[in-house]
């Protein structure tokens, strides 16, 4: 991507690089942008393979804040002020990502480029289903959105942007989250979940954390 041409995308780049030292193999583009009259509000989601400090690919979305040329009238913000990402626990052997964390991202970009609705540290929601489908062992139903810890909030030519983590959670620990608690949630959660990865195939949590809500 050239960066002149896209300072958005060359910002994100640039935050990714102050944590890995290549760039990832993995990288899917959007077949249909939303730019082109297309389905998919992110441009592009890329996969980067972790070993630390749990096995886990990260994944990070490029296409909530702008990526190219400035548009929206607030010069502090790009965009939404915000991409998404999600940390997702990998299996043993597991050599190339799973695509459905990418079906997830565009799904949430598509919610908030249809609503106007920006979701935020502290969120949470209900998914219709289960993360990952029928491999994923069907006890994630739902999300909670955190700051991503690594990546934060960066400033761009075109304004700030903030790593929204999207972090999966159970039937009951998405009780637990409702009215506000969703940040004390994750804090008790946090020794079985460092940098908030989702493991798609746990069972509930919270019979191992007193302090949760």
């Amino acid at each position: 991507m050239d960066d002149g041409n896209a300072p958005g995308w060359g910002a994100i780049d640039a935050a990714l690089q102050r944590i890995y030292d290549k760039p990832t193999q993995w990288h899917l583009g959007a077949q249909h942008p939303w730019a082109l009259g297309g389905p998919d509000p992110l441009d592009g989601i890329s996969f980067y393979p972790r070993t630390d400090p749990v096995p886990h690919w990260h994944v990070v979305g490029y296409g909530m804040s702008e990526l190219y040329e400035k548009e929206s009238e607030n010069p502090e913000v790009s965009g939404w002020g915000l991409e998404f990402t999600f940390r997702l626990a990998r299996t043993p052997g597991q050599e190339e990502p799973p695509q459905w964390p990418a079906v997830l991202l565009q799904s949430l970009g598509r919610y908030v480029f249809d609503s106007g609705n920006v979701f935020a540290p502290g969120h949470t929601m209900g998914v219709g289903g289960a993360l990952g489908g029928d491999d994923g062992g069907g006890q994630i139903t739902a999300i909670t959105f955190i700051e991503d810890p690594e990546m934060g909030t960066v400033a761009t030519p075109n304004g700030r942007v903030s790593f929204l983590q999207v972090v999966g959670l159970t039937r009951d620990e998405y009780e637990a989250a409702k009215g506000g608690r969703a940040p004390e949630l994750m804090r008790a959660l946090a020794p079985w979940m460092p940098l908030g990865v989702t493991d798609a195939g746990r069972g509930s949590l919270l019979d191992r954390s007193p302090g949760a809500p």
